[in-house]
């Protein structure tokens, strides 16, 4: 095994000195322009420290290839948990065999339909004007193995994932989602943390503390935290911290410990940990519908954009559905909804309109005004806003008070949103720093252009496939 970027090693990397002497960090965008010749040293610097590696060789290339899959279905299914295995029982109930795509690489069958464990959908165009089955999806399985599928009707089961927070150092190591660390908590395996903070006062948290309580010291809440964490935490032994910012994670190679404080100006305290779990905030998976033209609302509850679906979870789209929790639909009602969707299905070309979704109030996501006391703090330290590009939230606000108004601006003037997750976790938070550095509601600071692919995708999956017919090629 050897390693790239870094030397004389990773536990001993010199290259780690850039953030001690840099540590508001490098501008990759805008510097050294002068002199011209240093230019391209320059960049070539940038690229070793953002961890670039070297490309495959062809021999290796042609070892990561795989033969291209083709299908074509009435109906595709992204998605197999609860959710999209209901929408399957509706369809196949109704004389439908669906096609299903999984990410998970472990996935029990879906009885009745053809299933694709380990493939992400990663381009949903609009569909096709015309043609039998208008929607064409492009996917892959690791490690390069490409999928076309031509389908009538999708149907997004995408679901929801754990959000991330903005507070200096956190960009560390140890810093985890409460995804990753209820699946790195799977049996046989143990959790990979011994004393973590859990950051949420909500049903996630209690999930998290169900999966590796025993190796959480403590609990820091933005807001409330609801009774069954509390009961939870005081079977485990865990420290409660409610209403209360992080303001930091200390710590140079991992985590070693956080600061916190009481909301509204309260006194500071340590806690030593090694992780830092976040748990505070689940939004939806959404890219693929923005990518599919559908219309989009400003969730106030999870403080993220998602689909306006209708009752029977249609989208504006023709033939794209929404179900599950990408949906706003609890699990108690996965069953109902699923059948409903499989009548809209059936009915095809009935163009009459279901009744509209039942409205769910929400109040305004509680990091709203997390954020706005948490920005009020002089000296707030590091806070990475785009983890994939290394934008600071210090760049943002440099941005702001340069002139530069809506997301897709400041996109433009400092590259956040345009790393390998294509802003799936930092858009969200951008848009609430932007409302409250701009002083206007989120839907008023914009989003930006979801472009293909969702996750990161090998060139040779897609250029392994076929090249499609001049009737089947998407306009």
């Amino acid at each position: 095994m050897t390693t790239e970027n870094s030397w004389p090693s990773p536990e001993w990397d010199l290259f780690g000195a850039i953030g001690l002497l840099r540590p508001g960090g490098v501008d990759t965008l805008h510097g050294l322009r002068r002199p011209a010749f240093a230019t391209r040293l320059f960049q070539g610097m940038v690229r070793r420290l953002a961890g670039t590696g070297a490309p495959p060789t062809e021999v290796g290339s042609r070892a990561l290839s795989a033969p291209p899959v083709e299908r074509t279905a009435d109906v595709t299914v992204l998605g197999a948990g609860a959710a999209g295995r209901a929408v399957v029982d509706a369809l196949v109930a109704r004389g439908l065999r669906p096609v299903v795509l999984e990410r998970a690489l472990r996935t029990p069958p879906v009885p009745g339909a053809e299933l694709f464990s380990a493939t992400t959908a990663v381009f949903l165009p609009p569909p096709a004007d015309a043609g039998e089955r208008p929607f064409t999806i492009l996917a892959f399985r690791e490690p390069a193995q490409g999928f076309r599928i031509g389908t009538r009707a999708v149907v997004l089961a995408t679901g929801r994932y754990d959000a991330s927070l903005l507070f200096a150092g956190n960009d560390r190591p140890g810093v985890v989602s409460a995804d990753a660390a209820i699946a790195l908590s799977q049996a046989p395996r143990s959790p990979p943390f011994r004393r973590a903070v859990v950051v949420g006062g909500d049903r996630r948290v209690a999930e998290v503390l169900a999966a590796c309580g025993g190796s959480v010291d403590a609990v820091v809440a933005p807001g409330e935290i609801r009774p069954e964490v509390v009961r939870a935490a005081n079977d485990l032994g865990v420290l409660l911290y409610p209403r209360s910012l992080l303001l930091r994670a200390n710590g140079r190679h991992r985590v070693r410990s956080v600061r916190i404080r009481a909301r509204g100006g309260g006194a500071e305290a340590t806690v030593s940990c090694d992780a830092v779990v976040l748990a505070h905030r689940r939004i939806p998976h959404a890219q693929l519908f923005f990518q599919a033209g559908a219309k989009m609302e400003w969730r106030p509850g999870p403080g993220a954009y998602a689909p306006v679906v209708r009752a029977d979870g249609r989208t504006s789209v023709p033939g794209l559905f929404a179900a599950g929790a990408v949906a706003g639909v609890p699990p108690s009602d996965y069953a109902r909804h699923a059948e409903a969707l499989g009548d809209s299905l059936l009915r095809g070309t009935d163009r009459s309109e279901p009744p509209p979704a039942a409205a769910v109030a929400e109040a305004p996501t509680e990091l709203l005004g997390y954020y706005r006391e948490l920005l009020r703090i002089p000296g707030h330290g590091r806070w990475t806003a785009c983890p994939c590009v290394d934008v600071l939230v210090s760049e943002v606000e440099r941005a702001h008070r340069s002139g530069y108004r809506g997301i897709e601006v400041v996109k433009r003037v400092t590259g956040l949103g345009t790393g390998i997750c294509q802003g799936r976790y930092c858009l969200p938070d951008a848009l609430l720093l932007l409302s409250i550095l701009e002083d206007r509601p989120p839907p008023q600071v914009g989003y930006i252009t979801q472009r293909p692919p969702v996750v990161p995708t090998p060139l040779a999956a897609l250029a392994a496939l076929p090249t499609p017919s001049p009737a089947e090629v998407v306009p």
